[in-house]
């Protein structure tokens, strides 16, 4: 095949990949296979020295979805060139150095969301429009006008297009998928899907953020720089991100796409990589653009976090509360650095609805969850076999409960798999932190010593272990010993401990100082779970309903004939100094750990939140902070170290 002949190949493939990404919203391949079709089409075309006239690197973009009115731009919309490694990024950076070696860059996030143009008139929110073909958009004007983050009117009293991306942060998906009777699992498909949902209300529920990067155009200004940009964008309340740097070389550049590479999954926000920009508008000017692509300008992107890959099986998995899962088995693909083999899938109507089957390709992505779950299908097999759903539980084989769309199984003291989830949940670091006891002598401890639930364990003796393989005296007797001493425990690791339902550590340690009692907590009504913040109507009734199951109760006063000792939390000191402030952590402090300083914090009647907002009133700094550090510094939150803390609360 000669080179011309590849060519013509490639753009069918590459076009009809682009149709099934812009115009369907049903991509078959993922980016990063995407990628590789494209550069070997760019490189084609850069060996031959023709482009022909069907090529997709003439275009941006794809057709515009006749759901919504189409509104025109104000002028063309570019992407963005990629490099594909630090030799190309260099060699990029050397090319615009030769221009004038004076000129310095810019780095910022290159945020993974929907991207949008708002237009202002008069200080005023006039529209909002989608990419489209990078001509044309769609109209989603009113559903742009729900998100909070988006100002209806800015001190600029003249005509003006703004450039940025419809975003859901990680900790509203959180928050949402609390009370969502349907779960969210990824922040970008959420956004994009609550943009492009005609019922504005729907939008509204999701609290997504705009993040803008750029002026398409502005009434009777002119930009000198990347930095004026940005600032002219935050003054005007906007918001921006919590990261813009300015460069002078190739090697700076690296040097900060490599600090981000490391901390993106922390990052509130999804990034797919970094955007690198001549700072100098002038030198913009004279190096100019191609038919698709500023010159000027550079996204280097990172490994791929989304992949596709052959579903082999799908197999069952029995959980600690009785629900049954369905798991992914998967044709072995590299994804962020790790060989992935296995996939989540949330339940029988989940496999239903991404239409996915045993044989056929499917998308799988890790973002900032540790486990990668299945997106939906990319591509089906011909030989596809249909996943059936069980009726039996593939532990012990008893007759399945279905509710909604979850499975259960009834047989809780007699499935292997609940025991085991129950006990190594119990025993695990956050609950009764029981050190040496492994999920595999968990496993032991019930088929060998019959443990049956974790009273149980406060009955064994050094004896009971000295009949187990692998145990001697000294490991036996340790073993007991870190059992016996944590029979102490404070009252929030116990409820985390008793593994309810949708109940985090997080979520424990409120439900624990807000109730300061087992006996408050288990009188409790539905509606004083539900007035806690942060925890919604589906997690409050988790707590009332479990605490009204006479089997969970017969539980509980095991643990407590046993000699389990429950710590109640001190009661909080609301006249304390810093009390009604919201605090967020980052970095690692001298001598507190992050559970100390949030306990000193709560105790003298503050709040620890996760994210830098507005509201925060200080934010706790230790070493090698993260990104809430430059957050704060961008909307003036006052910065305080540990010894600040302890001063302000010894203040009198």
């Amino acid at each position: 095949m000669d080179k011309i002949e590849e060519m013509q190949k490639l753009i069918v493939e590459i076009n009809k990949h682009n149709h099934n990404y812009y115009d369907l919203d049903a991509p078959t391949i993922s980016d990063a296979e995407y990628d590789k079709l494209y550069y070997r089409l760019i490189d084609l075309e850069k060996q031959t020295g023709t482009v022909l006239p069907s090529s997709p690197s003439l275009r941006v973009g794809g057709e515009v979805l006749d759901a919504f009115a189409k509104r025109e731009h104000p002028k063309k919309l570019y992407s963005l060139n990629k490099v594909r490694s630090q030799q190309d990024l260099f060699a990029w950076v050397q090319d615009m150095k030769d221009v004038h070696s004076a000129m310095t860059f810019s780095v910022e996030y290159k945020f993974d969301g929907l991207h949008l143009v708002i237009e202002y008139e008069g200080g005023k929110f006039v529209s909002a429009t989608t990419r489209g073909n990078g001509y044309v958009g769609e109209d989603v004007s009113a559903q742009v006008k729900t998100i909070r983050s988006v100002p209806l009117e800015i001190a600029f009293k003249g005509h003006l297009f703004v450039e940025g991306e419809g975003m859901m942060t990680n900790h509203a998906l959180k928050i949402y998928n609390r009370t969502a009777e349907e779960k969210l699992k990824n922040a970008r498909n959420a956004a994009a899907g609550a943009i492009r949902n005609l019922d504005p209300k729907e939008t509204a529920k999701r609290n997504l953020d705009f993040f803008c990067y750029g002026v398409l155009q502005a009434e009777g200004v002119k930009f000198n720089s990347q930095q004026e940009i940005h600032n002219f964008l935050f003054k005007n309340g906007f918001q921006t991100g919590d990261y813009f740097k300015i460069v002078s070389s190739a090697e700076e550049v690296m040097q900060e796409i490599n600090a981000i590479d490391k901390r993106k999954n922390s990052l509130d926000v999804m990034i797919d990589g970094v955007v690198v920009s001549i700072n100098q508008v002038a030198y913009r000017d004279e190096i100019g653009w191609t038919t698709k692509f500023p010159k000027w300008a550079m996204a280097y992107k990172f490994e791929a976090e989304e992949v596709s890959t052959v579903l082999n099986n799908v197999v069952w998995q029995v959980g600690r509360t009785g629900k049954v899962t369905p798991i992914a088995i998967l044709q072995p693909v590299e994804l962020a650095g790790a060989t992935v083999q296995k996939a989540t899938l949330n339940n029988y109507d989940d496999i239903l609805r991404k239409n996915i089957s045993i044989g056929s390709r499917v998308f799988v992505r890790r973002s900032n969850e540790v486990i990668p779950e299945v997106l939906g299908l990319a591509e089906k097999a011909k030989d596809a076999k249909e996943i059936e759903e069980i009726s039996v539980c593939p532990c012990c084989a008893s007759k399945l409960i279905k509710k909604g769309p979850l499975l259960y199984c009834p047989n809780h003291d007699g499935c292997f798999d609940q025991i085991e989830g129950r006990i190594t949940h119990f025993t695990s670091r956050d609950a009764f932190n029981i050190e040496g006891l492994s999920e595999k002598t968990v496993s032991v401890l019930i088929t060998d010593l019959g443990v049956k639930n974790p009273a149980d364990l406060y009955k064994l003796e050094k004896t009971d272990f000295l009949k187990l393989n692998n145990f001697k005296d000294k490991k036996a007797e340790n073993l007991q010993k870190s059992i016996q001493k944590s029979k102490k425990i404070e009252l929030f690791r116990f409820i985390y401990a008793l593994g309810i339902g949708e109940v985090g550590i997080k979520t424990a340690r409120d439900i624990a100082n807000y109730f300061s009692s087992l006996q408050a907590i288990e009188q409790a009504k539905l509606s004083e779970i539900q007035a806690l913040s942060d925890i919604g109507p589906v997690i409050a009734k988790n707590v009332f309903d479990y605490f009204k199951d006479q089997e969970n109760l017969k539980q509980i006063s095991r643990l407590l004939d046993v000699g389990v000792e429950i710590i109640n939390p001190k009661p909080r000191d609301f006249s304390s100094p810093i009390a009604g402030k919201k605090f967020v952590l980052t970095g690692t402090l001298p001598s507190l750990s992050r559970a100390q300083a949030t306990e000193i914090i709560e105790n003298n009647g503050g709040e620890v939140s996760g994210s830098v907002s507005k509201n925060t009133d200080f934010v706790l700094l230790g070493e090698n902070p993260g990104s809430k550090y430059a957050k704060a510094q961008q909307l003036n939150i006052k910065i305080i170290s540990e010894q600040d803390l302890i001063d302000m609360i010894n203040k009198v």
